[in-house]
């Protein structure tokens, strides 16, 4: 098969790029390096069934491919708040060319969307049946109504034109290649931990994440993608910690003389984040397998090999 990966240079995508050439498929990453490195993918280069375009999915792109997975757009707070115009244009404008491309292609196409779609939840766990409690004209709302707007157009053109569409709600994801800049909260963590800085916690500290290994996730995108089911499915790790665990576990297992230190909580940031998870166990028979203990232990190993 030919299989277009957008955002193909990110942490996520770039693992799926690996996961189909390995599989033998061509592999055609479209990435804009926004928020995706070179290095992500470096090694698949040379290989004869990696193809790389430097685009823009705002842009009409023409190729011919079987499945398209879009997971075109930046996830860090801190890289989507930068330019928060781009970040809903992407959402918006590159889901309509992805999809028309879909159409065009007669190919099933995958849309990576968030957590985040279910805003500052009022029900938790959250299960893909609630609404969410988004702020539209909040600073985080750029990427929050960009990726509800953009399963709105997916459901549009599933009802509209037939289009063969899969959508996976992804929770807060972490592993090897995170980048060490986008300001989330495993990424940042352990490199303040690594250096000896204070850990910065936002808030009190009490708030809460659950997180799932990347290869975990990746494991469910491939499920989702090989169903027939075509709603919405939570991908995510029910694991719950406080962000204060978080930072105690990190500081301990990178054996940092690191204090913990506290900031104003930023806007609109979720108190609860946590997973339903029951239909990904009952559509596709996946849940994850790789306990956050060991998960860190590879992540950190990483960012070591880094400093």
């Amino acid at each position: 098969m030919k299989i277009l990966i957008t955002g193909g240079a990110g942490f996520l995508g770039s693992y799926l790029c690996e996961y189909f050439i390995k599989l033998g498929h061509f592999v055609i990453c479209v990435d804009n390096f926004i928020s995706g490195d070179f290095l992500n993918i470096s090694h698949l280069m040379d290989n004869a069934r990696f193809s790389f375009i430097e685009a823009d999915i705002c842009n009409n792109l023409d190729v011919e491919c079987d499945y398209i997975f879009n997971l075109a757009c930046p996830a860090s707070p801190v890289i989507y708040q930068n330019n928060p115009i781009f970040t809903f244009k992407t959402n918006v404008f590159g889901s309509i060319n992805l999809l028309e491309l879909a159409k065009r292609n007669n190919a099933r196409i995958f849309q990576a969307s968030t957590s985040e779609i279910y805003g500052n939840p009022g029900v938790h766990p959250q299960p893909e049946s609630y609404f969410g409690n988004v702020n539209s004209i909040g600073v985080r709302g750029c990427y929050n109504e960009g990726k509800r707007s953009a399963e709105t157009l997916f459901y549009d053109f599933f009802r509209q034109f037939k289009v063969d569409i899969r959508v996976a709600r992804i929770f807060n994801t972490y592993g090897p290649r995170m980048s060490s800049v986008d300001g989330r909260i495993i990424s940042n963590f352990i490199c303040q931990a690594l250096k000896g800085d204070d850990v910065t916690v936002y808030g009190d500290g009490s708030h809460t994440r659950s997180f799932a290994f990347v290869d975990d996730i990746v494991d469910g995108i491939v499920k989702l993608m090989e169903s027939d089911f075509c709603y919405p499915v939570n991908l995510g790790n029910p694991e719950e910690f406080s962000i204060n665990e978080i930072a105690d576990i990190i500081i301990k297992k990178t054996n940092s003389n690191s204090n913990i230190v506290y900031k104003e909580l930023p806007e609109d940031d979720p108190l609860r984040r946590k997973p339903d998870i029951s239909l990904a166990k009952k559509i596709i028979d996946w849940e994850p397998k790789i306990s956050f203990n060991n998960g860190l232990d590879k992540t950190i190993e990483c960012f070591r090999k880094r400093f």
